[in-house]
This record gives structure tokens, C-alpha cells and sequence, in this order.
């Protein structure tokens, strides 16, 4: 099965905890600490609760013991009836937000991932969205929007011109970097393209000081395998929970 995520976040360096994340590590609370930290350019803040722009990431960012004024405060971040993904432990939202979706995950970080450049992996940049997006709608990675790449650097594979392999950077939490948005083009499946820009990916990453991690669905057993071959490790059980916000009025 080629590589392809549901990805987000693990366990190596031990840099600083952000303010707000119980027990301490970053990736305990991985958008939290990416929006605390280096991602605080993109941070959208009411009171202890943070998203990113609605164009550019889903995810939003509780406290680890949130409670129900949290999730108000979440609510009036969103617009009504809008969607959002929480990750982390397994949370209960109050009955008045919609569960779209309350799945398993696992987080898996850098154990010798052999990583290292590639010739023909390609920086890619505002110019390349509009190819970038429609790989996305036919590769079904996971969530990638008009201003995901400003969360990091993504790296493409051409054929003929065209762009058929993507893979990049998303949550930032300090001392780490997930890789996400990996993708190949059906047609080009089976060449190790995937394969190839995880490690080129990896190879930026390390040479910035930072650990790679990742996230995939728990029962995506095959990919889950396949990035253990490539030298990621489990780390813990997470979980994605997707919301609609309540409709009508903001509180006073």
C-alpha cells in the first residue's frame, strides 16, 4: 500500500513545554504546542483555546483538561456550523456539538529513519497549490488546503512536467516536525516515490535540529507497517475527533 496519511505527531529531544500542556511533552499536545511555538504566527487565539486560519489547517487546540467554557470558547473561534479537528486523548465535547467523526489514531516519531536528499524531489511553492490541490483530491491524503503550505516546506516529484509525488511539513511543535501530505498519483504507485520524499522530507528536517513524526490511522495497519520499515517507532495511541460548532448566536 503506497504511503499516505491521516497523518499529524512523538518522543526524542526534550525541548521546553509550552505553557498550557500538562505533563510536558510537546507532542502530548502537538497542535497546542505548534500554535504556542513556532507556528504563533498563525495562532488564532480566545483565552486558552487556539486554531489555525480556516484556509490553512482544521486542526484547533484545547487545553489538556478542558472543560465546557473551553469548548464555548472554541465555538465562538468558529464560525457556526463550521468543522473542526481536535486531536490528543480521546475528548467529549458537550451534546450540543455535532461528532462528525471519532476515530483511533497512532503517533509514530524517528527511530533511524534513513534519511537523505533526493534528486528529483523538488521544492514547492505558492505557484504550485493549484497542481498541489488537485493531487490532493485525487490522492485523498488527508486535509491539505489553499494556505497549508505556509505550515512548512513541501517537496514534489514531476513526470512530464506534471506533478504526480508530494509530501511535507505540517504540525511544529518546538524540537519537532510531522511529516504529512503524502501522497503519489494512482497511476504512479509502486515506484517508491512516497517512499523516497518521506526520507527527503526527513533529511530537511534533521538538518534543521529537529525530529521527524508523523500520525496515521490506527487501523491503516499496512501503512502503519510501512512507515516501521522505514524507521519510525510508535509512540502512543492518539486520537482525532472532528466537531461541527453549534449554530446560532455567540455568547455575550
Amino acid at each position: 500500500m503506497p504511503i499516505s496519511d491521516t497523518l499529524i505527531a512523538d518522543e526524542g529531544p526534550s525541548a521546553p513545554s509550552p505553557a498550557g500542556i500538562a505533563g510536558g511533552h510537546p507532542l502530548d499536545n502537538a497542535v497546542l504546542a505548534a500554535l504556542l511555538g513556532p507556528h504563533a504566527r498563525l495562532a488564532e487565539r480566545r483565552g486558552d483555546v487556539l486554531r489555525y486560519p480556516a484556509d490553512v489547517s482544521p486542526f484547533v487546540a484545547l487545553p489538556d483538561q478542558a472543560d465546557e467554557a473551553h469548548w464555548q470558547d472554541l465555538a465562538d473561534l468558529l464560525e457556526p456550523g463550521a468543522a473542526a479537528v481536535v486531536t490528543g486523548d480521546r475528548r467529549t465535547p458537550p451534546p450540543h456539538w455535532e461528532v462528525v467523526m471519532n476515530g483511533s489514531g497512532v503517533q509514530l516519531v524517528d527511530d533511524g529513519v534513513a534519511a537523505a536528499p533526493d534528486h528529483e524531489a523538488v521544492p514547492l511553492g505558492r505557484a504550485d497549490v493549484p497542481e498541489m490541490l488537485d493531487l490532493v483530491a485525487r490522492a485523498q491524503p488527508g486535509p491539505f488546503l489553499p494556505r497549508t503550505i505556509e505550515l512548512g516546506s513541501y517537496l514534489g516529484i514531476r513526470r512530464g512536467g506534471v506533478l504526480v509525488a508530494m509530501a511535507g511539513e505540517r504540525l511544529h511543535p518546538p524540537g519537532w516536525t510531522e511529516i504529512s501530505a503524502v501522497c503519489t498519483a494512482e497511476e504512479y504507485r509502486g515506484q517508491g516515490l512516497a517512499t523516497r520524499l518521506v526520507h527527503a522530507v526527513a533529511h530537511g528536517i534533521r538538518e534543521r535540529g529537529e525530529t521527524p513524526f508523523l500520525h496515521a490511522a490506527a487501523n491503516n495497519t499496512n501503512a502503519i507497517r510501512l512507515y516501521e520499515s522505514l524507521g519510525f517507532r510508535l509512540r502512543r495511541e492518539t486520537n482525532f475527533l472532528a466537531v461541527r460548532a453549534p449554530g446560532g448566536s455567540p455568547r455575550e
